[in-house]
């Protein structure tokens, strides 16, 4: 990093006009989907919570000071700000601790789906858009 550092003067990565673009896409696509009443588009699809379930919430508990709250809601809300900032960092060291990262995450949800956490984490694939499309058109032939 510090020989990184010599020779570019720069801390942080530079940021692509391309993925400005991409980011302010998402931001969009999240925005007309709230105005829609859809707050997670894979519930949303599929009926199903995905990893992340909880995590907008978590945070907004966090916000308010409210660190029980914020555990319940979601136990690793901590993590993606921890890997965005070693993604801007760019330690390599850390780039091999991804995959842990990632399996640590999907054995959490696998728990909390599990548990069947009612309003936070839920599996109801019969109330989802696909399942109801598949329905729909099951009726039509």
């Amino acid at each position: 990093m510090k020989r990184c550092l010599l020779k570019t003067g720069q801390i942080f990565k530079p940021v692509k006009k391309e993925d400005w673009a991409a980011v302010a896409a998402i931001i969009g696509m999240y925005g007309m989907m709230g105005m829609m009443g859809i707050t997670c588009p894979i519930l949303f699809m599929t009926g199903i919570s995905c990893a992340g379930c909880g995590m907008t919430r978590a945070w907004l508990s966090l916000f308010r000071l409210d660190f029980g709250a914020a555990f319940y809601y979601h136990p690793l809300f901590w993590l993606p700000a921890l890997l965005i900032v070693l993604f801007l960092f760019e330690k390599r060291i850390f780039k091999q601790w991804y995959w842990l990262w990632a399996a640590l995450f999907l054995f959490v949800y696998g728990i909390r789906m599990f548990a069947g956490q009612g309003e936070i984490v839920m599996f109801r694939p019969e109330e989802g858009f696909l399942y109801r499309m598949f329905i729909f058109l099951r009726k039509l032939l």
